[in-house]
């Protein structure tokens, strides 16, 4: 009797731990859909910004691999990427970003309110992506304290939301907005290195600046401007990665490719 019993404990004990791993592994699982769900909603309100945060995404993963920065964190670059704008959601703030004039001052401080929104979106996952929130929220702080919401300085701001702040300008320069004119690489290089210790991390300026980073980024904004079926092919032809520790793939992909990667 003696001796069965340790073994009906360990049993039970081991148990519980395999319960409480399917339990976690079943709430994971729910987490990474839930960003599947908003990500889609971000296409669905607003395909335009939809396109934008996956541009993002990859500049600034391409930085983010660039600084040799660890996989986890790029995993946290990724996610604040994507989900960055998802404060623009907001009803108050849908008609705003859908005009075709200049924002006035008054719509200038609503749109202010968006990373703080963002964050509060993102506010029931931090329990398993406890950067995100943070990292939405601080994307338009300032290297100089300038910024918002919280006038974050230096490297009191989240490192993600440095390099996202960088891919996010780059973006916003380089591609046509409601109320802006596209301009071209050079121009958005430019305007990057001019705000190299005032708006942006000076060191992740001088790494975006460099020949292979520059090579990098141009490519892809060359891809981001082809025809849609051009550059499905590419992507036929070519691997087209994940998003790393979620269960959705964020950039866009052929039914051919989809119809095998589910067979496999």
């Amino acid at each position: 009797m003696k001796s069965i019993l340790p073994l009906s404990i360990g049993a039970a004990a081991s148990g519980l731990l395999y319960r409480e791993h399917e339990l976690r592994s079943r709430a994971e699982r729910l987490s990474a859909a839930t960003l599947e769900t908003l990500l889609n909603a971000i296409d669905a309100n607003d395909a335009q910004t939809g396109a934008h945060v996956r541009r993002v995404a990859t500049y600034a993963l391409i930085l983010g691999k660039a600084a040799d920065l660890d996989e986890r964190t790029l995993r946290s670059i990724e996610r604040v990427a994507l989900f960055h704008d998802i404060g623009k959601l907001h009803g108050a703030l849908s008609d705003i970003f859908h005009e075709q004039t200049k924002l006035s001052p008054e719509e200038r401080r609503a749109v202010m309110t968006h990373p703080q929104r963002g964050a509060e979106v993102l506010a029931p996952l931090s329990a398993f992506y406890p950067d995100l929130g943070k990292g939405v929220a601080a994307h338009h702080e300032r290297w100089d304290g300038s910024g918002y919401p919280r006038g974050l300085k230096g490297k009191r701001i989240p490192l993600v939301s440095r390099v996202v702040a960088i891919a996010d300008s780059f973006d916003a320069i380089t591609f046509r907005r409601r109320y802006s004119h596209a301009r071209s690489f050079a121009e958005a290089t430019r305007a990057i290195n001019a705000g190299r210790g005032t708006q942006f991390d000076p060191e992740l300026v001088d790494l975006f600046l460099t020949r292979p980073v520059q090579v990098r980024i141009g490519k892809a904004l060359r891809e981001a401007n082809m025809p849609r079926k051009k550059r499905g092919a590419n992507r036929r032809r070519g691997e087209i990665q994940s998003a790393p520790d979620i269960t959705f793939r964020w950039q866009p992909r052929s039914l051919e490719r989809h119809s095998q990667d589910r067979q496999s």
